[in-house]
């Protein structure tokens, strides 16, 4: 199986959001191969609590215009991870210290990648 079109179109528009708050190390995986709730996820990271609760507000406020809807958002209070849940595609906004000690990147590696094409 490979993510449905809708959730590659949700993975862009969530890059393009994260990038305009200057996220770090973006990276799209098709999960829907071993995942039965989702196809995709969208790793990011933040340097600070404030840039990771606005990267996730960004991200939730472009979905919400293309007509997404967010099952749950969690993890907002601390600003450390926040995952926000789209059904078809899962974000998950880490502080950088979090992304390194989680490396859900190395959990999920026999997952294919999303080519992300954000401005330079």
């Amino acid at each position: 199986m490979t993510a449905t079109d809708r959730a590659r179109d949700l993975v862009h528009e969530a890059a393009i959001a994260a990038d305009e708050k200057q996220a770090a190390d973006p990276v799209a995986l098709d999960v829907s191969g071993v995942l039965p709730f989702t196809d995709a996820f969208l790793l990011v990271s933040g340097r600070s609590e404030r840039q990771v609760n606005a990267i996730a507000d960004a991200v939730e406020e472009r979905l919400l215009e293309h007509g997404a809807k967010r099952l749950r958002r969690e993890g907002a209070g601390e600003g450390r991870w926040v995952l926000l849940d789209f059904g078809d595609l899962v974000v998950h906004v880490f502080h950088e210290e979090e992304r390194t000690y989680y490396a859900l990147e190395r959990l999920w590696r026999d997952c294919p990648t999303i080519p992300l094409h954000l401005a330079a």
